[in-house]
C-alpha cells in the first residue's frame, strides 16, 4: 500500500488531534466511493454506515465553492446546504473545479487539509457519534476522529443538510 501521509493526516498530526487512519484496497472500477468505504470498513471497525461521512463539493450562487459533509447513506439537500452556508442556491460542483480547489481527486476529497480552505457545513448527525470517519485525502484511505475535532479544524457550521425524512 502507498503512504498514508496526505495533507489531511499532516494537519491532524500538526494539530495533535487524536485520530486513526484506515486503509483498504480501492477498487478502480468502483464509482460509489462512500459505499465502498462502508463495505470495506463498516463491519471491520464495528461502525454503522451513518458514521462514515462523504465529502461533497458544491458551487454556491455567489460562484464560490463550498463543502458539505454528510453520512454516506444520506442524500444532500442542496437547498439546506446553501441555507446553512449563507443563502442562495447550490448545485454540485464540477469535478475538475472541485479537484483544483481542494487538491484532492474526486472520491478522495477530504474535508481537511484542502489546498484552498472552503466554507464547510457538516450534517448535524455527526454530533451524535463519539467518532466518525471521513476521507483522508485519497481513495481507499479514511480518517477516524472525534466529530468535534472535525468541526473545529474545518471551521464548519453544523446544520441538518440531508434530504428526506
Amino acid at each position: 500500500m502507498a503512504s498514508t501521509s496526505t495533507p489531511a493526516t499532516v494537519l491532524l498530526k500538526r494539530e495533535k488531534v487524536a485520530h486513526r487512519v484506515h486503509e483498504y484496497a480501492h477498487d478502480p472500477r468502483s464509482s460509489s466511493f462512500g459505499a465502498e468505504a462502508v463495505e470495506e470498513l463498516g463491519t471491520h471497525l464495528g461502525v454503522s454506515a451513518e458514521q462514515i461521512f462523504k465529502t461533497l463539493v458544491v458551487s454556491l450562487s455567489d460562484g464560490k465553492l463550498a463543502v458539505a459533509v454528510i453520512p454516506v447513506p444520506a442524500t444532500l439537500s442542496l437547498k439546506a446546504a446553501a441555507g446553512a452556508l449563507g443563502g442562495g442556491k447550490a448545485v454540485m460542483a464540477d469535478h475538475t473545479a472541485a479537484e483544483r480547489a481542494t487538491g484532492y481527486v474526486v472520491g478522495g476529497i477530504s474535508p481537511l487539509g484542502q489546498r484552498k480552505r472552503l466554507r464547510t457545513v457538516i450534517d448535524v448527525s455527526a454530533e451524535q457519534w463519539d467518532r466518525v470517519l471521513c476521507s483522508a485525502g485519497r481513495r481507499g484511505l479514511e480518517i477516524e476522529l472525534d466529530p468535534h475535532d472535525l468541526i473545529r479544524l474545518t471551521g464548519a457550521v453544523v446544520a441538518p443538510i440531508t434530504a428526506g425524512p
